[in-house]
């Protein structure tokens, strides 16, 4: 074998994310359900970051511990970092200069690239777990333009209650229709959309629901962190054209 060079602790795992300390139920597809990932991920969960503290309160007083939890995941091997909330679109600039590698805070960034793929007359639009929080800040750092049609779950009886007020029960079948009834809205109060961004990235599980009701493309964190991950790594062909298992394309990188 070539030589190789080293400095990580952990190789493989592309991702790094930075968790809200929350306590609610991860379903599959939850950004913070390792299982929802085809890739390897890596996980820091920032304390005192409650789901309420985060989205109602503007993360007050947490970006030092998100910069510090940040370096660690770039510490132990991570090439690029996301978040597990949308509303942290708000720290993307002082995390992006913190830690030297790629960042992706908010699924809300990928709306102007999506917006981009319409046919004329057409736009996108977001799904949000609080449209009561989400400020002409958020949007702004997250490069989306102030009049963007935003849809909310708060009027449900499950979903926003169970996440934001973190707790240990979640009725997914009442999460789902909240989410669905949610999207049906805010295309029957805009009828000019040609899809849907999902800003909280708890929504991912319900997203193929949202398009089978609104026959809308919808996109979420998962698509973009999707994404992103195939930047940081992507996959290395053979002369066949197979693609050769994931922890080879980071070995390759390191081979002198």
């Amino acid at each position: 074998m070539a030589k190789v060079t080293g400095g990580k602790a952990v190789y493989g795992a592309a991702v790094g994310i930075l968790m809200l300390e929350a306590r609610f139920p991860r379903i599959p597809g939850d950004m913070g359900n390792a299982l929802s990932w085809p890739f390897p991920v890596l996980y820091r969960v920032v304390r005192e970051a409650s789901p309420d503290r985060v989205v109602r309160r503007r993360a007050e007083g947490l970006l030092p511990a998100f910069i510090e939890a940040a370096r660690d995941l770039v510490a132990e091997g991570a090439d690029g970092i996301t978040t597990n909330c949308g509303f942290l679109s708000l720290f993307q600039a002082e995390l992006s200069a913190a830690v030297g590698v790629p960042v992706a805070t908010s699924s809300l960034m990928q709306l102007p690239m999506v917006e981009r793929l319409l046919p004329p007359g057409r736009r996108a639009g977001i799904l949000t777990i609080s449209a009561a929080s989400l400020s002409a800040e958020h949007l702004q750092a997250a490069g989306v333009a102030p009049d963007t049609p935003i849809g909310s779950t708060e009027g449900g009886r499950e979903f926003t209650r169970a996440i934001l007020g973190n707790t240990p029960e979640l009725d997914v079948a009442a999460a789902r229709a909240d989410n669905v009834d949610a999207a049906r809205a805010l295309v029957a109060a805009h009828p000019e959309l040609g899809a849907i961004v999902l800003e909280c990235t708890n929504m991912t599980p319900y997203a193929a629901d949202i398009r089978a009701a609104t026959g809308l493309p919808v996109f979420s964190m998962q698509s973009f962190v999707s994404w992103f991950q195939s930047g940081l790594m992507p996959p290395r062909f053979g002369p066949v054209g197979t693609a050769a298992p994931a922890g080879r394309a980071d070995l390759a990188r390191h081979t002198a």
